[in-house]
């Protein structure tokens, strides 16, 4: 397919309502927090893996639609399959445990199969250099991390388990403490939520980079697709309730564009709904209750002079 011939930047606006959207591993599976100013943070991987899970879904099965990075798959072996297509009767395609390309025009070939037959490589990029060697590239999709609008409060929720894991664990719960009468085992844990939080990512598309990847017009469409609709299939009562709530699509009129993209997005303002009046998110609103729906906030797009060759698009 024809790759895309125009640059694209948009500004993605989704919520999260009493869930945890990015955990830290390493601090307790705390949300993600700046810690200089409390904005929560959701990283880019976090928003790619969103987005793979919805194509695998939209195109399970669809020859160009698989997905490289699945959860528990053997990126070699994605590698292997470029040098089976293209060494058919090489035994040494099957089973080497390292492959190399033999020349310049078959490293070529081999990364283009991987761009071809898997959307996130051509759409994200990847490097497929680890031991069977296909090559990397950069792809023409990136995105940033996620920032919410304001500050956001994490609460830590105590849960209990009302069963025991196995017969042992039973027995020495029933050897315990038995002050309040009951004898149902009792596993102590945690949740970390957010009440609410209005976050913001910004998303970059090269035609320059589209062009190396093959990545078309089909692919857009279905990115902006996952983009609006991706929450809605990735449901877990850890992660509350996330929900796409604007899309904001800035379509330049040539491959390299006609502005630069800190300029566009500054168009899209958002700021706090007090008595139906936009105001600037600033210390002023302490006072203010804190902010639990997206009631609470109004988007303002500005569209008065625009760079001529950007056409501003409004998906959601």
């Amino acid at each position: 397919m024809t790759a895309i011939a125009n640059r694209y930047d948009f500004a993605l606006v989704f919520e999260v309502v009493n869930g945890n959207p990015n955990g830290d591993p390493d601090a307790g599976n705390l949300p993600r927090l700046d810690p200089e100013t409390n904005n929560g943070l959701v990283t880019d991987v976090s928003l790619k893996r969103k987005i793979r899970n919805y194509v695998e879904l939209a195109r399970e099965g669809v020859d160009g639609f698989h997905i490289y990075v699945q959860e528990g798959a053997i990126l070699n072996e994605k590698h292997r399959q470029a040098y089976k297509a293209l060494r058919p009767d090489d035994a040494k395609a099957e089973k080497d445990a390292k492959l190399n390309p033999k020349d310049d025009a078959e490293a070529k070939a081999l990364t283009a199969f991987m761009c071809r037959n898997f959307f996130d490589v051509r759409s994200f990029g990847a490097v497929m250099s680890t031991g069977i060697n296909a090559g990397q590239v950069k792809g023409p999709v990136q995105l940033g991390f996620a920032r919410s609008v304001e500050p956001i409060w994490p609460l830590e929720i105590s849960i209990t388990r009302m069963a025991a894991t196995n017969e042992a664990e039973k027995k020495k719960s029933a050897e315990g403490d038995d002050s309040d009468g009951r004898t149902d085992n009792r596993t102590m844990g945690r949740k970390h939520i957010v009440p609410y939080g209005l976050y913001v990512a910004h998303g970059f598309i090269s035609a320059k980079f589209a062009e190396r990847t093959g990545f078309s017009q089909d692919d857009l469409d279905l990115l902006f697709e996952a983009l609006t609709t991706m929450f809605e299939h990735d449901r877990s009562a850890a992660r509350g309730e996330m929900a796409t709530r604007k899309l904001v699509v800035f379509r330049h009129g040539n491959a390299l564009g006609n502005a630069p993209a800190h300029a566009l997005f500054e168009r899209v303002r958002i700021g706090r709904n007090i008595d139906g009046e936009f105001r600037e998110v600033d210390r002023r609103l302490d006072n203010q209750p804190p902010a639990r729906s997206f009631s609470d906030y109004i988007i303002e797009i500005d569209r008065e002079d625009l760079p001529d060759g950007v056409e501003i698009l409004e998906l959601l």
